[in-house]
């Protein structure tokens, strides 16, 4: 049993707004069906962390879910900042009943223990004028609660995020502390694409105790990373 991770499939079988207009994601979803299947096993697991489907509501991301339901593994997603299609948690959930979408999982103020890892995160946020802090906060507080219960299930509390904690010169110290204070070791972040994620907003690396991974999928070239 293996974990994997692998963020921002930016999925649109059932929409007209497909990545393949950017340099690099030519042919994305057959790539990421094809690299999947040659390292996933059934009894593996794979965190998804945020920007999954296009889709702009829960009925409309169907095809985009069952695509991803039929991959091999169990699926752990958490919201991204295009996941406009997310509702309430008992909206998703009765959606994944109802589908028969039996191999995913939503992660929201919840964590999952997966052999020796406790998998934990939100989606995050970045530094955009005044409104952008009360956002900030409230994620920070999910952060919190989500490692809480990561903690409590035993296990390396891991963390994963949408956006990125440090990008640049920018450390959003909110979401940096809660990491801090409960000595989290590793934490996966996405959203960073393009000729971004080779520049030094991209930050990888060790960063007051704790490692960096940017895990967005043209970043990985539509392989899952193994982690565990």
């Amino acid at each position: 049993m293996s974990l994997f991770t692998i963020a921002d499939l930016h999925l649109s079988l059932s929409t007209d707004k497909s990545m393949e207009i950017f340099r690099g994601w030519e042919n994305y979803t057959e790539k990421i069906e094809k690299n999947w299947k040659s390292a996933v096993l059934e009894d593996d697991t794979v965190v998804i962390p945020g920007d999954i489907s296009w889709a702009m509501k829960l009925e409309e991301s169907e095809a985009d879910l069952r695509f991803i339901h039929e991959l091999p593994g169990k699926k752990l997603i958490l919201k991204g900042n295009h996941d406009l299609w997310w509702s309430t948690m008992s909206k998703l959930n009765a959606f994944l009943s109802d589908k028969g979408f039996l191999s995913i999982e939503f992660l929201h103020n919840s964590a999952k223990r997966v052999g020796d890892i406790a998998v934990c995160g939100t989606r995050g946020w970045f530094y955009d004028g005044e409104a952008s802090k009360k956002v900030i906060l409230r994620e920070a507080g999910r952060l919190d609660t989500s490692i809480r219960a990561a903690k409590a299930l035993g296990g390396e509390p891991v963390a994963f995020l949408h956006y990125p904690p440090i990008a640049g010169d920018l450390v959003v110290d909110e979401i940096m502390q809660v990491l801090l204070e409960h000595n989290i070791g590793r934490c996966y972040y996405g959203h960073i694409h393009g000729v971004a994620a080779k520049s030094r907003r991209a930050f990888e690396g060790n960063y007051k105790g704790i490692e960096f991974r940017l895990i967005s999928a043209d970043y990985l070239k539509f392989m899952p990373l193994k982690i565990g």
